[in-house]
């Protein structure tokens, strides 16, 4: 494995769900890859709380996260679909965002959004308005 041991990862296998007949119910194909993120050795801090936030739901609440891969019929198929989505989760984790430089709008946008709105309230004000009847 690339760069997570393989002692820190746990994979189980459970039964899929879905449509499958009897057949889904007899076998344990789907791949549920556990990951404790806390306790990691690898790991930086930056690291783990960039994974934690990415992860969302996928935590539990000790910290550990879980991957379920049950996109294959084959058990080593779905393994791997799981630790290659692990692998993708921390590269993304590990590469830094880029910070936003703000920008201020231009002159004729902010031209331009003013006359859709002026356009927009006068379309509204002409559904509304009744002149005056002259008796």
């Amino acid at each position: 494995m690339k760069q997570i041991p393989e002692n820190e990862i746990s994979i189980r296998y459970v039964h899929s769900s879905g449509p499958g007949g009897q057949h889904v119910n007899k076998v344990a194909t789907t791949a549920q890859l556990r990951f404790d993120i806390k306790n990691s050795l690898v790991l930086s801090e930056h690291v783990k709380e960039r994974l934690f936030r990415l992860a969302g739901r996928r935590v539990t609440g000790d910290g550990v996260l879980v991957i379920e891969a049950g996109r294959f019929r084959e058990r080593e198929r779905n393994r791997q679909e799981a630790i290659n989505r692990l692998f993708r989760l921390v590269e993304q984790a590990q590469q830094t965002p880029q910070n936003r430089i703000p920008t201020r709008p231009r002159a004729s946008d902010i031209t331009k959004r003013l006359e859709a709105k002026k356009r927009r309230a006068l379309i509204k004000f002409l559904r509304h308005f009744r002149p005056e009847r002259e008796e």
